[in-house]
């Protein structure tokens, strides 16, 4: 229920700020790289939602952590309980564009984007790389950071003695459609 709140909200938000550089998505993907010692596995989502704003240079992505899966129940189901997904359903990015992207150029860009990063309830300041490609059918956003689990107050679990490596590498890739003006 959150979650349809949530976009219906964005959308609307979205909706009213009618401009031709405006961009958005509802099936981006987002990934997650994790290790412990001698194993490594991912998780993955197709529902990050995003919204760009060229004009104003705000980027702004959430997913529902829910949807989140690593092809592994148990595992998964371990994730969610380690996260509190029902008490902080969302991880969500919001920041400024910060370095220069030509809509005009069909050529992938390099691009900077500083914003909050927020899950588990904590917000903290980060700068994140990635790339941005005008195309005939929309905006093509690819970008990645490591995220410390202990920074946002997540101890990373445990079996015995063996335990998730306390940084996880993220990545998202998404193509945002224009928004209707």
């Amino acid at each position: 229920m959150k979650k349809i709140i949530f976009t219906t909200v964005l959308c609307l938000f979205i909706s009213s700020l009618g401009h031709s550089q405006s961009f958005k998505t509802e099936e981006g993907k987002a990934t997650f790289y994790s290790k412990v010692p001698l194993h490594s596995f991912e998780g993955n989502s197709e529902n990050l939602v995003g919204f760009i704003d060229l004009d104003e240079k705000t980027v702004d992505f959430y997913i529902d952590l829910e949807t989140l899966d690593t092809g592994n129940g148990k595992r998964d189901k371990d994730m969610k309980l380690t996260l509190e997904t029902k008490k902080y359903p969302f991880a969500e990015f919001f920041g400024k564009l910060v370095s220069d992207f030509d809509p005009e150029s069909s050529a992938i860009q390099d691009v900077t984007v500083r914003g909050t990063f927020k899950i588990h309830g904590v917000e903290k300041e980060i700068e994140v790389e990635g790339t941005l490609q005008m195309k005939d059918n929309g905006l093509h956003v690819t970008a990645g950071w490591i995220l410390s689990l202990l920074d946002y107050k997540i101890e990373p679990p445990q079996i015995l003695f063996i335990k998730v490596d306390k940084e996880q590498e993220i990545k998202i890739d998404a193509l945002l459609k224009p928004v209707d003006g």
